[in-house]
């Protein structure tokens, strides 16, 4: 009978431990140790956030599995997310699940180890890694508790084995692990993506500004540096091959704010030009190439930094960034003096079916008003056939997609110098 082992349970080795298996004396007793089995969580991270995709059995070290053993019925796995912070009644918090996952292949990995594939989609709901609680306005990263259970025996070095258990282990993406962890001398925590040691000479940065939801929730005590790279792919399409083709190997920061940028651009600004100053001292800089990408309170927070430090940046991208307050009877965010005033040169990304921020006031308002600036503005968001919010148009800016005269928005960023 399969037995349900969830990541912190550890049955008795004994008659049960390894069904089927049959080795005299100190081999049995190995085999027997051996078969409690670590598990990780691999995610990637698409369009529309974050979703663990896959299993990793570390079943290597045990011996040679038969992959003619593994069926899509050898395993089930069960899925538990919950908030990470404790919700007043009536809070509510988009997407907390507890369900089964769909295993949609089994193999065996270059490592020898077993790989359980996992159904997902755009849009799916229990895969997800992050939560939104509506009352912070806030993603969070869900606490998840995957269970895994074992059916049939699989077998390994010619032997049918059923293994005693399964701890789960870490969250694995190995895009966003590309990026390493840093806290500056103001307290803002950032995420930094360093080009490969082979290349030469001094290097872009390009500056990804995150949405509201992405920020820290500081009364929880929640600030997790990882929330912005989870998201969406903003920042991570930076970091790709072809992004880092065009840019002749870019650095990529992602400073995550205490709360979001709109609460104070004015504190902010300074925090992040710090963060700038201080990859630009310890990293092999190209100070005149320096980029500001950001969407919504983000893209708000861009133009905010063309407005404080105009000679910083090479070029800016503000993806349907906030100029009008969006409180009713609010001012602008961002003066039609200050949009006139900035020369750094600026391609504008938003979407008209954009109900969050709409593009009128904001972005095409802001394209009116900054000299030379360019404009892409699309009908709607809608990538691989899935029809996306009219607010993510911050997608098509991580796909590269924008096109003006001749040149992608990733090309015209690489050209552009301070």
């Amino acid at each position: 009978m399969a037995t349900p082992i969830s990541r912190r349970s550890v049955l008795a080795a004994g008659a049960g431990a390894a069904a089927g298996l049959a080795l005299p004396g100190a081999a049995a007793q190995a085999s027997r140790s051996s078969t409690e089995v670590r598990f990780t969580l691999g995610a990637e991270t698409l369009d529309g956030g974050e979703q663990v995709t896959s299993l990793t059995l570390a079943t290597g070290r045990l011996g040679r599995v038969d992959p003619a053993s593994l069926t899509t019925g050898t395993f089930t796995v069960h899925a538990k997310a919950t908030s990470p912070i404790p919700l007043a009644p009536g809070d509510l918090i988009f997407t907390e699940y507890d369900l089964d996952r769909t295993v949609t292949g089994a193999r065996v990995g270059r490592d020898g180890d077993i790989v359980l594939d996992l159904a997902y989609a755009e849009g799916q709901t229990g895969g997800g890694t992050l939560g939104y609680i509506v009352s912070r306005g806030r993603n969070v990263q869900l606490d998840l508790v995957y269970t895994i259970t074992q059916n049939s025996p699989v077998v390994v070095r010619g032997r049918p084995v059923t293994f005693t258990s399964f701890e789960q282990g870490r969250l694995s993406n190995p895009e966003v692990d590309a990026f390493s962890y840093h806290t500056s001398g103001s307290g803002m925590k950032y995420r930094l993506y360093s080009p490969s040691r082979h290349r030469h000479g001094r290097r872009p940065l390009v500056v990804w500004l995150h949405g509201g939801g992405e920020g820290a929730s500081l009364p929880d005590n929640y600030y997790d540096n990882e929330t912005p790279l989870r998201a969406n792919r903003g920042a991570l399409g930076f970091a790709t091959r072809e992004a880092q083709r065009i840019f002749d190997g870019a650095y990529v920061v992602a400073p995550q704010s205490q709360s979001f940028w709109l609460e104070d651009g004015d504190r902010f600004a300074p925090q992040i030009r710090d963060i700038i100053r201080g990859v630009a001292r310890r990293h092999p800089i190209d100070r005149d190439r320096i980029s500001v990408v950001g969407c919504s309170n983000g893209g708000y927070m861009s133009l905010k930094m063309t407005v404080e430090y105009p000679d910083l940046f090479a070029s800016s991208v503000p993806i349907c960034g906030v100029v009008q307050s969006l409180q009713p009877g609010g001012g602008r965010q961002i003066t039609d003096a200050e949009l006139q005033a900035i020369t750094t040169p600026t391609w504008l990304v938003t979407s008209r079916d954009d109900t969050t921020v709409p593009p009128e006031p904001n972005t095409v308002h802001a394209h009116d008003l900054i000299p030379g600036s360019l404009l892409t503005l699309y009908d709607n968001v809608t990538w691989n056939g899935h029809r996306f919010a009219g607010h993510w148009s911050w997608i098509y800016v991580a796909r590269n997609d924008p096109r003006q005269n001749g040149l992608t928005v990733w090309q015209w960023m690489a050209r552009q110098r301070a």
